[in-house]
């Protein structure tokens, strides 16, 4: 997959190398030099351009990627104007971040595929921690519903997944359980590795340290956190 990712802030610097390291190729591009110098190393290439520039896009060959990420979150004229010359460019899918309503609503409109919305997100993720500390991935995947990777801890430990009874107490669907497993390994020394069920069967048992993946409505979560907080 190759992808640009326009703007290396904070935000889009960090979207541009986890990116490159899950294995996609990464067109950086900023219009500082110095942003661009510091993320080089980092992905597949870096370019110091002006995205609202027709022609200096068609040098990187911007049309030939498969995603195009805006995550420019200081100047809204340039975020829309990068997203119009992307859509003009051919760029089949562009995924833009937005930092007020209004600069959503104008990214919908010139065809941004996708609005991501960081401070929103992250303030989702922050409240998320402080309410359900014990939760370590969350996805939300349509509205009012989830997939959540938490730890169960001393409530559940020692149970089947039938005698856990979440599903019928709390209406959520175990998905997958990822378990440490000891091993010794070939020099000797004792070690773990991490196994995925993603196939959990009813007498499957839950360990303190195993990670559970739940799918299921927030206010289904929100009971059992309520339970997991009372101990």
């Amino acid at each position: 997959m190759l992808v640009a990712v326009i703007g290396l802030g904070t935000f889009g610097a960090k979207t541009a190398v986890r990116l490159y390291e899950k294995g996609a190729e990464v067109i950086a591009i900023d219009k500082e030099q110095d942003l661009v110098d510091k993320i080089k190393d980092r992905v597949t290439h870096a370019v110091a351009l002006d995205v609202t520039e027709e022609r200096a896009l068609r040098s990187v060959n911007i049309s030939d990627v498969d995603v195009a990420v805006v995550a420019i979150g200081d100047s809204i004229e340039s975020s829309i104007m990068a997203v119009t010359m992307l859509r003009k460019l051919g760029v089949g899918r562009v995924i833009a971040r937005a930092t007020s309503v209004l600069h959503e609503h104008v990214l919908h409109e010139i065809g941004a595929s996708e609005i991501i919305k960081v401070e929103e997100e992250m303030g989702e993720i922050i409240a998320s921690k402080i309410v359900a500390p014990h939760v370590l991935q969350r996805y939300n995947f349509a509205a009012g519903y989830s997939i959540v990777e938490l730890k169960l801890g001393k409530k559940f430990e020692g149970k089947t997944l039938v005698e856990s009874k979440i599903r019928q107490n709390y209406n959520l669907n175990i998905v997958a359980l990822q378990k440490k497993v000891p091993f010794i390994s070939e020099d000797g020394k004792s070690s773990y590795r991490v196994e995925i069920n993603d196939c959990p069967m009813p007498m499957d048992v839950i360990e303190a340290d195993d990670i559970v993946v739940l799918v299921g409505s927030e206010k289904n979560f929100n009971k059992l956190f309520a339970e997991l907080a009372e101990g």
